[in-house]
């Protein structure tokens, strides 16, 4: 071992771009040693399908942002494109590294394997990697006996500071020096992006506005596609790159609770933070669900691939003007609340009645919040395949008047229809002739007739999946699943 080269730590940042409230940094920085914040752009992450460039852009505003926060630190963050394996190599040849800090995540399977094989190379290279729990996530539990203490306990800790000593982060000019690792430029993103901004500094804006006025109509906006665009938080993206902790966000709520307008709106703000990460906790101990149905009885039941009825719900053109504006605006935008997105794929797995599986990596990639943690759980849950929940098949037309009542969301994301009335708005197929000959309106040529019927085929999605959970296998597998994962207490 050369001994002339000095001994830092290295923070590894993931999912967890963000200074403030990061375990990883506090506990690299308490050990008085230099620290080096690094962010690897990994190939294989580049490359996988759940990604999309909008996650890339997303994150090199997010690293930009941090960039600008430790300015008054005369430092910066690594940020190279390279697997971490060859990175931490690299590094190697310039200092001594001992200890290198990071949140564990609950990510996919290749990030599980990379994480697997990156344990033995630091167990290889006399390497001590501290892994920290990330938003109340525990590894390794058997069952749910101890999740809801622990996960109390992570909540009702202070957020910590971020407050390095001087001169204890690599400064700049050392980490330009590294100019023999594969260093990425954060060029910018276009500023017509339709996309939220990457960063700490948007996401407290966005937090910020919320908890100053747009909180009070957080209940009785959440379902409705237009309003929830305002009335929600809109803090996803952010906590899922980790932007923000849950439990900042979570103190944040807690105090202004105590003199709020409305407190109902708060809790059930509050509700949905603790059920992020049951959601997160759930995948952490079935990781086979980003693959299989964690029922494992709902494995027998096949279903027909259609790639004419698969591209006319990625694209907005299914004949369902609800669902074809939820579609596009998600493609155009990352964003769609809660109720849109179980209805989207509600019909693409009951009415087109596809497979789940097929639903989930385009999702991935339109979701500018993706995180798996909440995308599998969701995904089969909505899918009516885990055999414990409700089984819900959204009616996309019901959801239209319901939700949607002038249209305004509809017309905005399928101009095609902007023009017609409320009723023709919602259900352009029940148009005569000579009502289409009066808008100048053909259905079939302006906008799509519907691809399938909704009741036959709600009908043959219920009858089939009501039948199936009375196989043995599934009830079964009911019963473990509900032994695993129910909340003691």
């Amino acid at each position: 071992m050369n001994t002339d080269k000095e001994r830092i730590n290295v923070v590894w940042l993931k999912r967890d771009l963000r200074l403030e409230d990061n375990e990883a940094i506090y506990n690299a920085l308490k050990t008085e040693r230099r620290t080096l914040l690094l962010y690897t752009f990994e190939t294989m992450l580049l490359e996988d399908e759940h990604y999309n460039e909008r996650h890339w852009n997303f994150i090199r505003e997010s690293v930009r942002d941090l960039n600008q926060r430790l300015e008054p630190y005369n430092s910066q963050i690594l940020t190279v494109e390279a697997d971490i394996i060859n990175t931490v190599n690299q590094l190697l040849t310039k200092f001594h590294i001992s200890d290198i800090y990071s949140h564990q995540e609950t990510g996919i399977l290749i990030t599980y394997n990379r994480d697997k094989a990156f344990k033995r190379f630091c167990k290889n290279n006399l390497i001590t990697w501290h892994e920290n729990i990330n938003n109340g996530v525990q590894r390794g539990l058997k069952d749910r006996k101890e999740w809801m203490q622990k996960c109390n306990v992570f909540f009702e800790k202070e957020p910590l500071k971020f407050n390095p000593q001087v001169g204890q982060l690599l400064n700049v000019s050392e980490i330009k020096s590294l100019h023999y690792l594969f260093v990425v430029p954060l060029l910018a993103t276009p500023e017509n992006s339709s996309f939220q901004k990457g960063g700490r500094t948007t996401g407290l804006r966005y937090l910020n506005s919320f908890f100053k006025s747009r909180y009070v109509n957080y209940m009785t906006h959440i379902s409705k596609p237009e309003e929830a665009r305002t009335g929600c938080s809109r803090i996803s993206p952010y906590l899922a790159w980790g932007n923000l902790s849950i439990r900042e966000v979570y103190h944040q709520a807690y105090h202004l609770k105590k003199n709020a307008k409305n407190k109902q709106a708060l809790e059930a703000f509050m509700s949905r933070l603790r059920w992020q990460s049951h959601f997160v906790q759930k995948f952490e101990m079935e990781h086979t669900m980003e693959k299989e149905s964690v029922n494992k009885g709902f494995q027998k039941l096949k279903k027909d691939i259609s790639d004419t009825y698969q591209k006319a719900w990625k694209t907005g053109q299914t004949g369902f003007p609800l669902i074809d504006a939820c579609m596009r605006c998600l493609n155009e935008t990352g964003y769609l609340n809660f109720r849109m997105r179980a209805m989207v794929v509600s019909f693409f797995t009951h009415n087109l009645w596809q497979p789940w599986q097929n639903a989930s990596k385009h999702l991935s990639q339109m979701f500018l919040d993706f995180e798996p943690g909440i995308h599998y759980p969701q995904l089969q849950m909505q899918a009516g395949e885990t055999g414990t929940n409700m089984l819900r098949i959204y009616n996309p037309v019901k959801n239209s008047h319901e939700h949607d009542p002038e249209a305004k969301f509809i017309k905005k994301w399928v101009p095609e229809l902007k023009n017609l009335p409320r009723l023709f708005a919602h259900e352009p197929y029940l148009m005569t002739e000579m009502e289409q000959g009066l808008y100048n309106f053909q259905l079939g040529k302006d906008y799509p007739s519907p691809i399938v019927e909704l009741e036959s085929t709600r009908k043959k999605a219920s009858d089939t999946l009501w039948n199936l959970r009375k196989n043995r296998k599934v009830k079964e597998e009911n019963a473990r699943i509900l032994k695993k994962h129910t909340l003691r207490g």
